[in-house]
């Protein structure tokens, strides 16, 4: 007879864009590590993925909702409550979308204040802005050329509206409890927004150190042996649209022998 999977001991909801979708893999399998148990895991994230509205990527080909939108929040509310960890990243994408700084932090806002609601231990990763900072007009040129190749403002008027953003998001964190994750300048190279591969799981790591340990692991420490490594669907969220085609997923879209699952939305 087949021995049934555990319940979940924690869950977790992860909010970012491309940074978090090239990471889930490892952070995911750090906080299985890490839990002492099975983890419910509810993930918004995705290349070009933004906190204000729809997203488009791969010249329309998959556009997913915007993560203070999506199908994400009314599944954590109607979820049974239980240990919640949280991270927030990834914020700086509207700005290049032509959002204006205000409208992108009363979304991280909102955001923050459900987390909160869910009584929710925050991490939040804020803008790269030590890599920014020393980022030339000619550097901005041509990661754009590259990232988002129909968009662009100068690149002193994008800079300034990028240490807006940063400011907001900031006060927000504190006026949520929100633990800071500074990002290093040493997990950047050429490309100035996403973590350079090999910096990846020094990166992950650094979160999941400043979540707070849950009753099963009093003492928590990042392990010196990878975790297990996941694969993630492709295009397994909830919502999105392939070639302008609306398609629904059921969640979660990945169910692990021990107990542990991963929704996308």
């Amino acid at each position: 007879m087949a021995r049934s999977a555990s319940p979940a001991v924690q869950r977790a909801v992860l909010l970012g864009a491309s940074n978090l979708k090239m990471g889930l893999p490892w952070l995911v399998g750090g906080l299985r590590q890490a839990a002492g148990g099975p983890v419910e895991v509810l993930a918004a994230c995705g290349h070009g993925r933004s906190y204000v509205g729809w997203s488009r990527l791969l010249f329309g080909t998959r556009s997913l909702p915007g993560i203070a939108d999506c199908g994400l929040w009314r599944a954590l509310a109607a979820l049974p409550p239980l240990p919640t960890l949280a991270l927030l990243a990834d914020v700086g994408n509207d700005l290049l979308y032509g959002e204006p700084p205000e409208a992108i932090a009363a979304r991280v806002g909102d955001c923050l204040a459900r987390l909160a609601a869910q009584r929710a231990a925050v991490v939040c990763l804020p803008l790269p802005m030590i890599r920014l900072e020393k980022l030339s007009p000619l550097g901005y040129h041509a990661a754009r050329s590259i990232l988002y190749p129909s968009r662009g403002e100068p690149w002193a008027v994008l800079l300034e509206k990028a240490r807006d953003l940063d400011r907001r998001v900031r006060r927000l964190a504190a006026e949520h409890g929100a633990r800071l994750v500074e990002p290093q300048a040493s997990w950047y190279g050429i490309d100035p927004i996403h973590v350079r591969r090999r910096w990846r799981r020094r990166a992950w790591d650094s979160i999941i150190a400043h979540w707070p340990p849950t009753p099963e692991t009093p003492q928590r420490t990042v392990s010196p042996i990878p975790p297990p490594r996941i694969r993630v669907p492709a295009f397994g969220a909830a919502e999105l649209r392939l070639c302008g085609i609306p398609r629904r997923n059921p969640q979660p879209a990945l169910r692990l022998a021990e107990g542990s699952t991963l929704a996308l939305y």
